[in-house]
């Protein structure tokens, strides 16, 4: 436990335990993803399924943990596999290497799984995780946009009705209000208004999605914990 010492002297040696028989599933092992997977860990979660099927570019050095000079070209979640089990070999990290969307997602399910983290790119993926969340009674939080954005002290966990200046949250608050659903949807949102930028592929920060994910992964836990 010496590793988890500094935790314990803030949580209680008692809560760290409770952690280690916790399985938080993260989809989208990217920017916030990676983030929230490495707070975790340093955490004492016990299993980490961790859902992802890109291979890490170049383009991503200048904000996802996992993107170095000499991971480029190599898969997203055997790169953050190998980086988890460095830090923690104890941890129990699953990989899925697979692009999961509506039509695949109950496989996700066949886990059990105490805390579910979407930080995905893919609006029907998005809206999927919810709705399989919500049926199956399972807590989540799912990430908003962070591209285009500068200023991580905008970032906020709120429910996705009181979102604004953010494109992707746009969207999901307009599917929650068309499908009816009146339970809570916790999201990791930024207040900021975007940078506007002149094509379609969004900017990004060091920035922003790293804090993001510690955001993340500090809600997941003292969730887990019932701290809040």
């Amino acid at each position: 436990m010496l590793k988890f010492s500094r935790l314990s002297k803030i949580i209680g040696e008692e809560d760290v335990l409770q952690l280690n028989k916790k399985t938080v599933l993260v989809l989208g092992c990217g920017g916030v993803g990676g983030y929230v997977c490495e707070a975790l860990v340093r955490s004492n979660i016990g299993r980490i399924i961790i859902v992802d099927f890109d291979i890490v570019s170049e383009s991503n050095i200048n904000r996802q943990i996992i993107a170095l000079q000499s991971t480029v070209g190599r898969k997203k979640v055997d790169v953050l596999k190998d980086r988890l089990n460095d830090i923690n070999n104890c941890c129990d990290v699953v990989k899925i290497d697979e692009f999961i969307d509506e039509n695949n997602i109950d496989k996700l399910f066949e886990f059990h799984i105490d805390f579910f983290v979407d930080a995905c790119d893919t609006v029907k993926t998005k809206k999927a995780v919810i709705n399989q969340c919500l049926k199956r009674k399972i807590k989540f939080i799912s990430c908003m946009g962070t591209g285009n954005k500068l200023d991580p002290s905008k970032l906020e966990i709120i429910d996705i009705r009181k979102t604004n200046n953010d494109p992707l949250a746009r969207i999901m608050r307009k599917y929650v209000k068309d499908e009816k659903i009146t339970d809570k949807i916790m999201v990791l949102s930024s207040k900021e208004v975007p940078v506007k930028i002149r094509d379609s592929i969004p900017g990004s920060s060091a920035f922003v999605p790293s804090c993001a994910g510690i955001f993340i992964a500090s809600y997941v836990v003292r969730k887990l914990l019932n701290k809040i």
